[in-house]
């Protein structure tokens, strides 16, 4: 049972270490733009990005994949980039109901990137375990509980804003969706490739 928490705290911690915050950076510009009536779809995008995440996790951690962590280091932030700009560019329609698919799929392939930028640690904690789906499991778990205290304080800063402060909706998505990218920027130039 202490296995099991060991796991799901790392999978926690791995969401809300601070000093990489890329995570948060991504459910930010992920969810800004919901409010707490589309909770269903809020907890398909990140289960989706969980998913994608354990995914890549079980192919590194089974050699069935090997990248290069340079890379992967830079697409990690150019994924945040993409997202917050696609808000730029949907946040005038004032719904994402018609871009739906596409974010759907883009959030399971964002979080295979998301959760290669993690597989070398995840390798290294569970190396003396044989058989690593269960830690995976718990792991995967972990990031889900993380995730949905990120998610919430989200939506809930969103309804303060909008509600007590006036912002519109639209505004309030291209105000967040431009300070992540003025976060994110230096990330990029910081872990470029070229």
């Amino acid at each position: 049972m202490s296995e099991f928490w060991l796991y799901v705290k790392l999978g926690f911690s791995h969401v809300l270490d601070w000093s990489a915050y890329d995570h948060i950076l991504f459910l930010i510009v992920l969810t800004v733009g919901y409010t707490f009536d589309n909770w269903k779809r809020i907890l398909v995008l990140i289960t989706l990005f969980t998913l994608g995440h354990t995914i890549s996790l079980f192919l590194a951690a089974y050699n069935i994949v090997a990248v290069n962590s340079k890379v992967i280091e830079f697409l990690i932030p150019l994924t945040i980039l993409v997202t917050a700009i696609f808000n730029l560019l949907t946040a005038k329609s004032g719904s994402k109901s018609s871009k739906i698919g596409v974010l759907y799929g883009a959030t399971i392939f964002f979080g295979l990137i998301h959760g290669l930028g993690f597989s070398s640690y995840f390798k290294a904690i569970s190396s003396n375990v044989s058989s690593k789906i269960l830690p995976l499991i718990e792991f995967a778990l972990g990031i889900e509980l993380a995730q949905i205290i990120v998610v919430v304080i989200v939506v809930f800063i969103s309804f303060v804003v909008q509600t007590f402060f006036r912002f519109s909706k639209r505004d309030w998505i291209l105000i967040v969706s431009s300070i992540v990218i003025g976060m994110v920027i230096p990330m990029l130039i910081a872990n470029k490739i070229w």
